[in-house]
């Protein structure tokens, strides 16, 4: 349960004032069709991070236990920096608009995400907890959850929310889970 919730917690809020949002926005003022929009979000998402989850696991299974707990913390400590860094909307121009509101969706939601910090996040959350399973679920709602508001209230909600305190918040997630690292890595040794 300690995966589905941390998996959760970090991407949706790691998620807020992301190039995502930023492209639900695009989408939803594009297309006006929201349920597709939904619908492809939500197909990219478990397919991105199905992928990175399985790569987290497959990398925390081949290195030594004591190793992946001390790049888990630098890459936590990396990923709390890289969370203040805010993102940019560059989709607008994007051949793949032409697809319509489902398949534009999940290919540039897909796109998107590769190299992104909630896939790293995923790859991390992944590493850090065995029950990959439960990762790709949590990070899946917690996209849905991050983007799903964006795509029903639009700009009205993005422009009230606190984005500098959020990306905040997200940081500090990412450094707790840092330190919570560090103290199992100095308690299994």
């Amino acid at each position: 349960m300690d995966a589905f919730l941390a998996s959760t917690l970090a991407v949706a809020i790691a998620e807020i004032g992301d190039k995502t949002q930023l492209l639900s926005l695009v989408l939803v003022a594009r297309y006006g069709k929201r349920t597709p929009i939904i619908f492809g979000i939500l197909v990219a998402t478990v397919v991105n991070h199905a992928l990175s989850a399985w790569l987290g696991s497959w990398v925390a299974n081949r290195l030594p236990e004591v190793w992946l707990g001390w790049i888990l913390v630098a890459s936590f400590i990396i990923m709390a920096l890289w969370l203040l860094v805010p993102d940019k909307d560059t989709f607008e121009q994007s051949p793949w608009m032409g697809l319509g509101a489902f398949a534009a969706t999940t290919v540039l939601f897909f796109l998107a995400e590769i190299g992104d910090k909630t896939q790293v996040a995923t790859v991390l959350l992944a590493a850090r907890y065995t029950d990959v399973v439960w990762v790709i679920i949590g990070t899946t709602i917690g996209m849905l959850l991050a983007n799903v508001p964006v795509i029903m209230a639009g700009r009205w909600l993005m422009e009230r929310l606190p984005l500098t305190m959020i990306r905040m918040t997200a940081s500090f997630l990412f450094f707790a889970l840092a330190i919570m690292t560090i103290r199992t890595v100095l308690m299994n040794s």
